[in-house]
């Protein structure tokens, strides 16, 4: 199937959302930005984008993944080395940095969080399916965790939503929005966070939306224009983060990941009618989508070596906001780029050509019994 680059464009755009959100949990720098701040604040909906984002690629790559076991099997183990590679090496590196700060006697904070039975459930990628209480080891991963049992299901799921008529789709559509509506206002009335402790809830409408979309497109395809459909997203995105004075802050939250889809839509639908990319003319921004995995994964552990760095200094990042932002952009940036070139770049080429001689095998024992039984 074709790339799309201006997805790839929104992958880093994501991430970088995701991040400044949690810069500004150390630093609180919105305070100079205005009303843009308000859109960092709600920096923690870039995962929201890549939930819908995920179920978007997938069934665009994947057009005719049957739901047989065999093919099942071979989709997860690609999917399981796009991601655990990268996910084992933060963890290998978090344990390391916590073993070192041990023997100079500093003490991490919150000691529980990196015990055995949550090193377990990060290992078995379980931990956002109930099986957590806390934020704990390489915590951005909650949401590696709940992808990956959406990756799990997207051979059965996908297999279902395709056979759908129009009418079918739209209802499935709705009816994702509906879901993502309830859990918003169901996390804002227990105090959810939906990470570790409701993943999943947060994964699935999500995920099928942005899956349920691919199916419509080439019914729109002579229609509306896909970018006017993503400026109208981006828009309502925006707008969504400017809700605080309205009764229900959840609604802000449903119009902000319902523009995202917009946009994810209108990119996908752009890119079908012939456009040429737009996000990707900006310099830099498809190289950063492709490492956009490993920085979003870099993350914590740089986090956490700035916190006890400026902790054992009895220093304070929000005195110092440009500074905390800088070094800890510049040291993800490049934990990033290093985890990018020496082990995600590197599994996925290595997988890519086993697959490719193990297809080659397969479909040279094919041929030989072919001949084998000619007349």
């Amino acid at each position: 199937m074709k790339h799309i680059t201006d997805l790839t464009c929104c992958r880093a755009i994501f991430a970088g959302w995701v991040f400044a959100y949690h810069l500004n949990l150390q630093a609180h720098y919105t305070s100079y930005l205005g009303y843009f701040g308000e859109v960092i604040e709600h920096g923690s909906l870039g995962v929201d984008g890549f939930f819908i984002l995920s179920g978007m690629v997938l069934a665009h790559a994947h057009p005719d993944l049957a739901p047989t076991l065999a093919q099942a099997r071979r989709f997860w183990a690609k999917r399981l080395i796009r991601i655990y590679p990268v996910h084992i090496v933060m963890i290998v590196a978090l344990g390391g940095m916590i073993g070192g700060a041990y023997l100079l006697h500093v003490q991490p904070r919150d000691p529980e969080r990196f015990g055995l039975g949550e090193l377990i459930s990060h290992l078995t990628l379980v931990h956002a399916w109930g099986a957590s209480d806390r934020w704990a080891w390489n915590y951005p991963s909650w949401s590696i965790s709940a992808e990956w049992a959406g990756y799990l299901t997207f051979p059965y799921l996908w297999a279902l939503l395709r056979r759908q008529n129009n009418t079918g789709a739209v209802v499935i559509l709705l009816l994702t929005f509906v879901g993502v509506a309830v859990c918003q206002a169901f996390a804002r009335a227990q105090h959810l966070t939906l990470t570790y402790d409701g993943g999943l809830l947060r994964l699935f409408p999500e995920f099928i939306a942005g899956m349920t979309v691919v199916p419509l497109l080439p019914k729109l395809h002579a229609g509306i224009p896909g970018r006017v459909v993503a400026l109208a997203g981006a828009l309502m995105a925006v707008a969504g983060t400017l809700t605080k004075v309205i009764a229900a802050p959840w609604a802000g939250d449903v119009a902000t990941i319902t523009g995202l889809w917009l946009v994810l839509a209108g990119l996908m639908l752009a890119a079908r009618q012939g456009r040429p990319m737009l996000l990707g003319r900006v310099p830099a921004l498809a190289w950063l989508g492709e490492i956009s995995y490993s920085f979003y994964m870099s993350f914590a552990l740089v986090e956490t070596l700035q916190a006890t760095a400026w902790r054992r200094l009895d220093a304070d990042p929000g005195a110092h906001p440009a500074l905390y932002v800088v070094t800890t952009t510049a040291l993800t940036l490049a934990m990033a780029t290093l985890s990018w070139r020496l082990v995600e770049k590197p599994t996925l080429r290595a997988f890519a050509a086993y697959t490719n001689r193990r297809e080659r095998r397969v479909g040279g024992a094919v041929d030989a019994n072919r001949r084998l039984a000619r007349p």
